[in-house]
C-alpha cells in the first residue's frame, strides 16, 4: 500500500469522504428522495471510488514495480500504465 504516512492519511480521508457521500444516499433513500437525486449522489460514490482504486493502483505500480521489486519495470513505462489505468478507471 502506501508508503508514507502522509499518504495514508491522505487515503484514509479520501475513504471517510466517500462515507459520507455513501451515508447521503442511504439518508436519501430513507427519505425517499426524487430518483434523479440518488442517482446523482450514486455517481459521485463511484466516482470517488474509483479515483480511490486508481490512487492505491498508482501507488502499487510506483512503489512495489519500479523501486526495490524483483519484478522491476522502467519508470517511464510506470507512468503509461498509471495514465491507461486512469483511464480505465474513471
Amino acid at each position: 500500500m502506501s508508503h508514507s504516512e502522509r499518504e495514508k492519511a491522505k487515503l484514509l480521508n479520501r475513504v471517510r469522504k466517500t462515507r459520507g457521500q455513501l451515508d447521503a444516499v442511504e439518508r436519501a433513500l430513507q427519505g425517499d428522495q426524487d430518483c434523479g437525486d440518488v442517482l446523482m449522489l450514486l455517481a459521485a460514490v463511484r466516482g470517488a471510488v474509483g479515483s480511490l482504486m486508481a490512487e492505491v493502483l498508482e501507488d502499487h505500480i510506483k512503489y512495489h514495480l519500479t523501486d526495490a521489486s524483483q519484478e522491476r519495470i522502467a519508470p517511464e513505462l510506470a507512468d503509461d500504465l498509471i495514465d491507461l489505468v486512469r483511464a480505465y478507471v474513471k
